[in-house]
């Protein structure tokens, strides 16, 4: 085990992955049994990861049962069913993940890493069709567990600590202007700044508007808003979410980065071009509501940002 210990919740999960691969009537343990596992144990830090993105679960389990056939009725798995060598190879990974996030335990965000990070097992097959990249899935789980881990007598951790200094950075896309990361980069401070115990996509709105430069700022500017306005409401937002003792489901930063990134694949299509603060203010305005309300007050609203652009780039 290269001095890592497998937490006893990853125990449960191996077992748990041995018999949904009975249960399917199969003669080894693959990664798709091993998430089964994973979904099916449903209290560790890689499921509450998984719901933190959004994937449903439920989803999960058909799509990988319809996916494998299922083993002739009169087959009858023994009890020492061998892994495969992508089930190896993500047990493998795991540790390397465990060791990468200087952690001495193998915990399941590490067991889930490793399945994303394996790439051609069904398991990592079924998550990159879902949105749920290495880049995203680590990110997430650094901000649940924060940066200051003990190193020793730690199982699979579920309470929340606060963000990770550097989260973002690992799941901003490639090739993204710099500009962009000076946006992610003071949205950390903005967080900060209101006492938030972690980041949120309103922080990025504010840290958009304060930047005050970009292509996203110049549509803006287009469209005449008043932004002392705007940032009063969005600064409200950030004070609400600060105080709020229990607040009400909102938009995650890594969700909003998912959606980031998928606006910048979207959107890439007819720009051509890298990653800019124009992807920022369109993922926010399509997929957070608050941030939307508070900018469609001015006549603000992503239709009317995505055709000024597009005009803009001729």
């Amino acid at each position: 085990m290269n001095g890592y210990n497998f937490t006893e919740r990853v125990r449960k999960v191996l077992a748990m992955a041995r018999e949904e691969s009975a249960r399917l009537q199969h003669e080894y343990v693959g990664t798709e049994h091993i998430l089964l596992g994973l979904i099916r144990e449903g209290e560790g830090v890689a499921a509450t990861v998984l719901q933190n993105l959004q994937v449903d679960l439920d989803d999960v389990r058909f799509s990988i049962e319809t996916t494998v056939k299922r083993g002739r009725p009169g087959d009858a798995p023994g009890p020492d069913l061998p892994y495969t060598s992508r089930a190896k190879k993500v047990l493998e990974l795991a540790m390397t993940e465990a060791r990468e996030l200087n952690h001495t335990y193998v915990g399941t965000e590490h067991l889930l890493l490793g399945l994303i990070r394996e790439q051609s097992g069904i398991a990592a097959q079924v998550l990159l069709e879902r949105g749920v990249t290495s880049e995203i899935a680590r990110a997430e789980v650094v901000r649940i567990l924060g940066t200051e881990m003990p190193k020793t007598g730690r199982t699979d951790p579920l309470t929340p600590s606060p963000r990770a200094k550097d989260s973002m950075f690992a799941v901003v896309p490639p090739h993204t202007a710099e500009r962009v990361r000076d946006v992610m980069r003071d949205a950390e401070d903005v967080a900060t700044e209101f006492g938030a115990a972690e980041l949120m996509p309103v922080h990025v709105a504010i840290a958009l508007l304060r930047n005050g430069e970009g292509f996203a700022n110049t549509v803006l500017d287009r469209f005449n808003v008043d932004r002392r306005e705007l940032l009063r409401a969005l600064m409200n937002e950030a004070t609400k979410i600060a105080s709020a003792s229990e607040l009400q489901p909102r938009l995650t930063f890594g969700q909003f980065m998912i959606t980031f990134a998928r606006q910048v694949e979207s959107e890439s299509r007819w720009r051509h071009a890298p990653p800019t603060t124009l992807n920022i203010l369109l993922a926010l305005l399509d997929n957070v509501t608050e941030v939307a309300t508070i900018f469609a007050a001015q006549g603000v609203d992503a239709t009317r940002v995505r055709a000024e652009a597009r005009r803009m780039s001729g």
